[in-house]
């Protein structure tokens, strides 16, 4: 196992692995920036050699991610924000105000579990520093700050995560390109007993969808080897044999926090229920969200800016109809997928504490199994089939090929109203239509 910790394999994202990811195409830079208006920046603690633990000294193998909408000026120009909590061993803090009242008004930082409070207090310096009102002219605030337990490869009992590192998470943010792996919060997470970290990936949306984009970024903590599917396939029970020597962590689960940002226009419950299905994309690389790991979601648009300072009584806000989800709902899952993938391709080897290591995913490994089930994909019939009995009047046109969709195609059908629901075919009976020429009532 100390060869696997050796190697010197270059990293690549997941996609350049020939994995099948999913239908919708990526990004730009298939990121969470490719949202406009987010912007990602991380603070990686690396500090000392690998081997026992002292508390208070190391080693060190931590750091803090930090999410910023509107361009970083959260504060005064909020976003309509939302969550979902699948198993509730972690925490995000101030996650309990943005369920209340569905809104963003913080940066939101990634961190370990023991330096929750040391980030959110960073934040809160910062925002009130920058914003001298808070507290007075303006109402309090509480930063949204998540975390996982990277005990395994940490001296997290130590608490090394400062202020200094949360000012440099902020200031660093950027839209461009977000470094991925053994970065930041995801310094020290594993991740189906493989080094996992930070990660991220983005769909968009076809123009006749809406065109729309949505981005996921993770910091991955979470599973078991065995669980381990890449695109669908079974990695984790073929890699398992050759590690069945490995040292690996059996008392911490660990978790993941995800965080979904899209410009999609989206009312807070409809951002609940795209967090939801985040989770979906999490089972699908082999979570089964076990007692003691945490599977929370928090997630915003960037649509609709809700300012703080207004004089008028009434906002008017762009909303996406309900029955409109559907596309983004399997962009969400796809993107959830590919961000843990990506989080675990491009994490390189580490040892911490006590002599614990945690090997790479093996890339050249992971190719040559896709390259040897690639035959099987391609025999699977590209084209749909045809239906063995006419379609009724109501189905809705063939929507199901990524390229072929016409605008037309995704219109509201003439016996659907606005909400998804049928019209009456037939009108509602009047008082002269009840026996006797009487109402029920």
């Amino acid at each position: 196992m100390r060869e696997a910790l050796r190697a010197n394999e270059r990293r690549v994202r997941a996609r350049e692995l020939g994995l099948p990811l999913g239908r919708f195409r990526p990004g730009r830079l298939n990121a969470i920036t490719d949202v406009d208006g987010v912007l990602v920046g991380h603070s990686t603690i690396v500090r000392g050699e690998a081997g026992p633990l002292r508390p208070g000294h190391g080693p060190v193998r931590t750091g803090v991610t930090a999410i910023l909408p509107s361009q970083g000026n959260i504060f005064m120009e909020r976003v309509i924000g939302g969550g979902f909590v699948l198993n509730g061993a972690g925490e995000v803090s101030g996650m309990t105000q943005v369920m209340e009242w569905g809104l963003i008004e913080t940066p939101i930082l990634l961190t370990n579990t023991l330096a929750v409070g040391a980030v959110s207090d960073g934040v809160a310096r910062y925002l009130v520093d920058r914003y001298p009102g808070i507290g007075d002219e303006h109402d309090v605030i509480i930063p949204i700050v998540g975390e996982c337990d990277d005990s395994w490869l940490n001296d997290i009992a130590g608490r090394h995560v400062k202020h200094h590192h949360v000012l440099e998470a902020i200031h660093g943010a950027t839209s461009g390109p977000v470094p991925e792996g053994n970065v930041g919060g995801g310094t020290g997470m594993v991740t189906c007993d493989f080094k996992g970290g930070m990660g991220t990936s983005s769909r968009r949306l076809p123009e006749a969808f809406g065109g729309y984009t949505v981005g996921v970024l993770v910091m991955s903590n979470f599973g078991k080897m065995h669980n381990l599917r890449m695109g669908g396939l079974p990695v984790g029970e073929v890699l398992a044999e050759k590690y069945k020597e490995l040292p690996r962590r059996t008392l911490s689960y660990g978790s993941i926090i995800a965080v979904v940002a899209t410009d999609a226009p989206l009312q807070s419950h409809q951002i609940n229920r795209l967090c939801k299905r985040v989770g979906l994309g999490i089972g699908r690389v082999g979570s089964y969200a076990a007692h003691g790991s945490g599977e929370i979601v928090v997630g915003f648009s960037t649509a609709n800016v809700i300012p703080r300072r207004t004089r008028k009584m009434v906002y008017r806000m762009k909303i996406l109809l309900d029955q409109r989800l559907d596309p983004l709902y399997e962009a969400v899952i796809e993107a959830t997928e590919e961000a843990i993938l990506n989080a675990m391709c491009m994490a390189e080897p580490m040892a911490g504490v006590n002599g614990n290591a945690c090997p790479a995913l093996p890339l050249e490994e992971v190719r040559r199994f896709v390259q040897a089930t690639r035959p099987v994909f391609a025999s699977v019939r590209k084209t749909p089939q045809k239906p063995a009995v006419p379609a009724a009047r109501e189905r809705p046109l063939d929507v199901d090929k990524e390229g072929e969709v016409r605008l037309s195609g995704v219109l509201p059908t003439e016996v659907r109203g606005a909400e998804g629901m049928p019209f009456p075919t037939r009108p509602a009976p009047d008082e002269d239509s009840h026996p006797g020429g009487k109402s029920d009532t």
